[in-house]
């Protein structure tokens, strides 16, 4: 009886295991929101005594209204920023911007060179492998947080280096 038992948990574990596995997403940096879809957000390592990191990610509006990401927050540091940085006058200048806006069936790429989410003050390195938590709050969408990937110092948004 003990031995059939023991077989019944056994089948049942594993049973619940594939599910499991069937029900994570199939990429697990990517983020479904709502109509909003949130890719590959990570942020680069940081050497010692690093002060200020950033984060990118892609941001797709499946849906057929406009949001804006209004802030940002995380426990790895002081505050978030919204910014640009952007060509002027021939000089690459760096500005916070109130919100970011992405309109129905449209992408925004948080890059380097272009719009991310600047980390003030960090507690600490980022370290590559390590994981935070991004909480952003959405005007339409609401509060989501995501889980961002530290990446090595030379990341890019396809991973590469």
């Amino acid at each position: 009886m003990k031995k059939h038992n023991a077989m019944r948990w056994m089948l049942a574990a594993l049973a619940l295991s594939g599910a499991l596995a069937m029900a994570a997403p199939p990429d697990a940096n990517r983020y479904q929101f709502g109509s909003l879809r949130v890719d590959h957000p990570f942020a680069r390592a940081t050497p010692p005594g690093a002060k200020t990191a950033a984060v990118y990610f892609t941001l797709d509006n499946v849906g057929n209204t406009t949001d804006r990401l209004l802030r940002a927050s995380t426990p790895v540091a002081g505050g978030v920023v919204l910014h640009q940085m952007a060509q002027k006058d021939g000089m690459m200048v760096m500005r916070a911007v109130p919100s970011l806006e992405v309109i129905p069936g449209g992408r925004l790429e948080l890059s380097p060179g272009g719009y991310h989410l600047m980390l003030i003050d960090l507690k600490q390195p980022l370290k590559a492998g390590e994981k935070f938590p991004l909480v952003m709050t959405f005007e339409r969408t609401g509060t989501v947080t995501a889980t961002v990937l530290v990446e090595d110092i030379g990341a890019t948004p396809s991973g590469k280096h």
